[in-house]
């Protein structure tokens, strides 16, 4: 039981990485449609677990039964059920109360679901991450940083979807906006180390001191590459609420200095991926995850200058900001591998 537990435990460490790269993925979808306002509550969407298909299951009508927190739209504001009850022939508003952490009173059934989809994800990425911390259990007499570490993971998430919450009652507050999407790569972090560790009987690599610490500065400049993707993608967000969709020329027609030290950036951090790669290349170090951080890093720049160049094609935003987070991830493992080799006392 306890061996199956172990295996458990590692299973779904690797399923919750997966589903956290597919709430980053939805995430991503979320903001290139506009739907983050598609659920204007939380926990659930309109009140209801499964949202609403049509406008009209939004309407007050005779004869209908509400539950408690339940919403309807009415005179462009939402309305939340204060019970359980079925409509009388007239509206009484002694049943509803105004929903007050905003006053963004829009259903989209598009957006709705696409949010919603995200949600769902990120429940399940949750639950996932829970199991994990329950299996993990079964290490407790041996190795009891592991049982630690998966409940601290419990935490972050729990913490992830409490700053998805904020996101929503602020109405896509760029700041929290930003802090949702580093916590996401936090998650990454303390998973991807989950399976490391579970992986120390791989073959260590050679350590050459120069590499690491040039990928130690590499991994450090593309967070804050990260960051500074962060602000592009506000300003952008911006234009696009003046200008609309439809006018993807414009949108970045006068770009704020934050554009450019971001696309300079790019090319600091394409040599110096390079350099790395050429060391570990001719040292023979045998860090093998260097050359799919090499092709991931290249998608990263064409969707970019896509979106520079191209006024912004379908699919190339959500395609910048997931591989910028595959690419945190392959950075992260490579960089956990350079210490192993560290500590194996394996050097040049």
């Amino acid at each position: 039981m306890r061996n199956r537990l172990k295996k458990n435990y590692i299973r779904f460490a690797r399923i919750s990485l997966v589903l956290v790269y597919l709430v980053i993925l939805a995430g991503a979808v979320v903001r290139m449609t506009g739907s983050g306002m598609g659920c204007p509550d939380w926990p659930k969407c309109f009140g209801y677990l499964i949202p609403p298909t049509e406008a009209s299951q939004l309407n007050w009508s005779p004869g209908k039964a509400f539950e408690k927190g339940q919403v309807i739209i009415r005179d462009e504001a939402l309305l939340l059920a204060r019970t359980d009850f079925v409509t009388g022939t007239d509206f009484e508003s002694g049943n509803w109360e105004p929903y007050t952490r905003h006053d963004y009173a829009v259903f989209n059934a598009a957006h709705t679901w696409t949010e919603y989809i995200n949600r769902l994800l990120g429940a399940l990425a949750g639950l996932s991450i829970l199991i994990m911390a329950g299996c993990s259990l079964a290490w407790w007499p041996e190795r009891r940083s592991r049982v630690i570490f998966a409940w601290l993971t419990v935490l972050a998430i729990g913490f992830q979807g409490w700053l998805g919450a904020t996101v929503v009652y602020s109405v896509l507050a760029p700041v929290r906006i930003t802090l949702h999407m580093m916590m996401a790569l936090v998650l990454v972090g303390m998973l991807l180390w989950i399976v490391f560790r579970s992986e120390a009987g791989r073959r260590v690599r050679t350590y050459d001191r120069l590499t690491a610490r040039l990928w130690m500065a590499t991994v450090a400049l593309s967070l804050l590459q990260i960051l500074l993707g962060t602000q592009v993608r506000q300003y952008v967000d911006d234009q696009t609420d003046i200008l609309g969709y439809g006018a993807r020329d414009q949108w970045l027609a006068n770009p704020t200095w934050v554009f450019y030290v971001h696309r300079s950036f790019s090319a600091l951090l394409l040599l110096l991926h390079l350099w790395v790669a050429y060391r570990i290349a001719t040292l023979r170090l045998g860090f093998r995850k260097i050359f799919p951080t090499l092709g991931v890093l290249l998608l990263i720049l064409v969707s970019g200058l896509a979106m520079a160049y191209l006024d912004f094609p379908w699919g190339s935003q959500p395609i910048h900001l997931v591989m910028a987070s595959v690419l945190f991830g392959l950075q992260w493992y490579l960089l956990l591998e350079m210490q192993r080799a560290a500590r194996a006392g394996i050097s040049l």
